[in-house]
């Protein structure tokens, strides 16, 4: 006679117990290096023409290049807000002895940020993802260290917008990455604890938000800036990228 297949256990849902799951943007969402480090490059070589061309190497050295124009993990570049960065490239003109007045002006001259739609290419089918975390009942958001209106503008390029229930960002006024403000305020306006939220992102400081906030899972992907060792201190699970989350 025969015997019946054994059959094997359910695998677990990472998301069994989430209603909320939180994405970094740059990294996670969408291609770092598309968005960021062409420009980045250009913008160190604008500022190093309007001032002295010596100073590409300080410069790279200061907002995180490598020789090959490539964004260095846990540098400025890797998740410092605009508005900080900017800051950053005045100081290092100024110790490079550029006077106050003149770094200013050369930064503004110089500053030109990308182009947040025709930039942003998808390291996943968003719609699938974001939609089937939806179909189960889970509210899906977005913590970024980008500012408010390229963020948006992302969002909507891609056709996902309305698929993002709210999303926080580097000139919203709260602490940035890896404080744990930006979660515990999606948190409160979603109405959901932290303790069931997920939190998903590239970065160092975005799993260690996700850790200082107390959310029950912390997802490192691999997909942008960090690795795995700067990741597995705050991760509970590192994936290749979101498109492992897509059913």
């Amino acid at each position: 006679m025969d015997q019946p297949a054994p059959v094997s256990p359910p695998v677990p849902d990472r998301f069994d117990g989430i209603d909320l799951v939180i994405f970094d943007k740059d990294g996670t969402l969408i291609d770092f290096d598309r968005m960021w480090s062409g420009w980045s490059a250009a913008l160190v070589h604008r500022l190093a023409e309007a001032t002295d061309p010596s100073l590409v190497a300080p410069l790279s050295r200061a907002l995180g290049l490598d020789a090959a124009d490539r964004i260095v993990p846990g540098s400025a570049l890797a998740a410092t807000p605009m508005g900080h960065l900017r800051v950053l490239a005045v100081e290092t003109l100024i110790g490079a002895g550029l006077t106050s007045a003149a770094a200013e002006v050369a930064v503004a001259a110089s500053w030109d940020p990308p182009d947040p739609v025709a930039l942003a290419h998808p390291l996943a089918d968003l719609r699938a993802l974001f939609g089937g975390l939806r179909v189960r009942g889970i509210r899906v958001a977005v913590a970024t260290a980008d500012d408010r209106a390229p963020t948006e503008a992302t969002l909507a390029g891609l056709g996902i917008d309305d698929l993002v229930d709210a999303i926080t960002c580097a000139d919203d006024g709260l602490p940035v990455k890896p404080a744990p403000d930006g979660i515990l305020y999606l948190c409160e306006v979603l109405g959901i604890e932290p303790a069931r939220t997920a939190m998903v992102g590239d970065s160092a400081s975005d799993a260690a938000m996700g850790r200082a906030a107390g959310v029950s899972l912390v997802v490192g992907v691999l997909s942008g800036v960090g690795d795995v060792t700067q990741l597995e201190p705050y991760a509970d699970e590192i994936l290749r990228s979101i498109a492992d989350l897509v059913p």
